[in-house]
């Protein structure tokens, strides 16, 4: 047993370069094409948008924290649902979505042919491995070139959704922005958890008053103060950690229903 395990630690890092290399092996270069971008905007101005329209109201706040981004930069945000992505994308102006990669585990998009296309052009994603550190080691990962090549990057440091509170954060957009001198955009959405949790595959509408009418979920996301690059990455860590304690417990409950829970104490203090 205690040889197995030596010999599992000793492979360990060869392992992790393997995974790694297989999910660079995955990329789809073609979807960062000038066609490929030009598709993609107008899937997400008259497909997604109109969807995303029927099924939440939308807010973004934070935006003029991102006028002064200029050249790449690592966004990191919580995740609750399929849906963070496409409403993260939609909510950025439309000169960072466009140059925008978004980081998507290896081993569940791009398993099959179809779905590794289907959202390489749709949501510009870029494999990692989430067993192996997501490819975030420096000179090693296609994640490098896109950075060196002037690509935003949207990493979910949780490495996995979660549909209430944030779990634990790891430190891969840390040592990427310190390797490549790049800022972070802390980026907090609620909201999705509700509308569409793990496990369902279409969002679903509120149901309103004795069921007979629905309505849509209250979705926000929230662009927090872009973090300078430092070669300390565990205080860069700390940052982006501070960040999301800023926002509560971290929880993606819907803030239709917070709000609607706040309004009723404020009406019932009124009345007495």
């Amino acid at each position: 047993m205690k040889d197995a395990a030596r010999d599992a630690a000793r492979d360990a890092p060869q392992r992790a370069r393997e995974l790694r290399a297989a999910a660079a092996q995955l990329d789809l270069p073609w979807a960062r094409s000038a066609p490929a971008r030009m598709i993609r905007e107008n899937f997400m101005q008259f497909v997604m948008n109109p969807v995303l329209d029927y099924y939440a109201a939308r807010r973004a706040t934070g935006w003029e924290r991102l006028a002064a981004i200029k050249g790449p930069v690592i966004m990191v945000a919580n995740h609750a649902s399929h849906m963070d992505t496409p409403v993260i994308l939609s909510a950025l102006p439309r000169r960072l979505r466009k140059r925008t990669a978004v980081a998507a585990a290896a081993d569940y998009f791009y398993r099959n042919r179809f779905v590794a296309a289907a959202v390489s052009l749709f949501f510009n994603t870029v494999p990692i491995d989430r067993r192996g550190g997501g490819g975030l080691v420096k000179n090693t990962s296609h994640l490098d070139s896109l950075l060196d090549d002037g690509w935003n990057l949207l990493l979910y440091p949780e490495g996995t959704r979660r549909g209430n509170g944030t779990g634990r954060l790891r430190h891969g957009a840390a040592v990427l922005a310190s390797h490549h001198n790049v800022s972070i955009l802390p980026i907090h959405v609620s909201g999705t958890g509700e509308a569409m949790p793990p496990g369902q595959i279409w969002p679903k509408r509120l149901r309103g008053t004795l069921g007979l009418f629905t309505r849509r979920h209250r979705i926000e996301v929230e662009f927090g103060e872009p973090i300078p690059p430092q070669e300390d990455t565990a205080a860069l860590f700390e940052r982006v950690q501070s960040f999301f304690d800023a926002n509560g417990d971290g929880t993606s409950r819907s803030p239709y229903r917070l709000r609607t829970r706040s309004a009723e104490r404020s009406e019932s203090t009124l009345e007495q």
